[in-house]
């Protein structure tokens, strides 16, 4: 249970940083925040079942939510950024 709550928080940072890192794909910070809760959740939970790549515990539930979120963040702000053209 704990891995889960440490992969949204990350998950929540991932989508923050990559949100200011890559400002074409910003979606403000609730936008970021919740791209991010997702995509930690669900990155969390796919590199848990695959093994995390050799990462356990809160190593791998920080960089799979992590990542996790940077991704989903990206792929939301491109889909948003070509249904706004």
């Amino acid at each position: 249970m704990e891995s889960l709550i440490i992969s949204l928080v990350s998950g929540a940072v991932g989508g923050n940083v990559a949100g200011a890192v890559l400002k074409r794909f910003n979606l403000g910070l609730l936008g970021n925040s919740l791209a991010g809760i997702v995509g930690g959740g669900v990155g969390g939970q796919l590199l848990g079942m695959l093994g995390a790549g050799g990462l356990d515990g809160i190593v791998g539930a920080v960089a799979s939510g992590g990542v996790g979120g940077a991704v989903v963040l990206v792929v939301v702000g491109a889909i948003k950024s070509v249904l706004a053209k």
